[in-house]
């Protein structure tokens, strides 16, 4: 939010629609960043994470979608600012040269810095739905928290087992 936002938080549930939105931005922008990621990435496990979490992505999507209803509110995305520069520095390295291996280090660190602010996001936004009074919605979150946990350390597994090993001789 910038300095002179008009945003008006007058109670809990609109912190909690706000935060819907951005959310819901931040997973469309990623549904266009990972093919992206994949592509560049040319280690074939790596290259395989990506497009898996661009399935789980967009069932994210979905899933906000769903929720959007479950709470009678229009399904709308509020520009998540975080995700755009989260993209736009994953965009430097997919654009850059170099050693595939140190290429593929630098995707997973990008990739870990996505996931670190979704698990965030969703933890917050899964305690606000459990205190306005939601408790499908926020089962619904805690799954999409839980998947991106999962993800996450997917991540970290290539990275140790692999990846960096390789980046390291190069």
């Amino acid at each position: 939010m910038g300095l002179f936002t008009s945003t008006e938080f007058k109670d809990l549930k609109c912190l909690f629609i706000d935060q819907l939105q951005d959310i819901y931005d931040a997973e469309q922008r990623l549904t266009k960043a990972l093919p992206e990621m994949a592509e560049k990435a040319s280690d074939p496990q790596l290259k395989r994470a990506f497009q898996d979490h661009l399935e789980e992505t967009k069932n994210h999507v979905q899933r906000l979608e769903r929720i959007f209803e479950m709470i009678d509110e229009k399904a709308k995305a509020k520009t998540c600012e975080a995700m755009k520069g989260l993209i736009k520095e994953g965009d430097e390295i997919i654009n850059a040269s170099g050693d595939d291996a140190v290429i593929d280090a630098a995707l997973i660190a990008a990739a870990q810095r996505v996931e670190h602010y979704e698990i965030a996001a969703y933890g917050c936004i899964r305690n606000l739905a459990e205190r306005v009074g939601c408790p499908q919605v926020t089962e619904l979150l805690q799954q999409t928290l839980d998947e991106e946990g999962d993800a996450d350390k997917t991540l970290t597994n290539l990275a140790e087992a692999s990846i960096n090993r390789e980046a390291a001789r190069a």
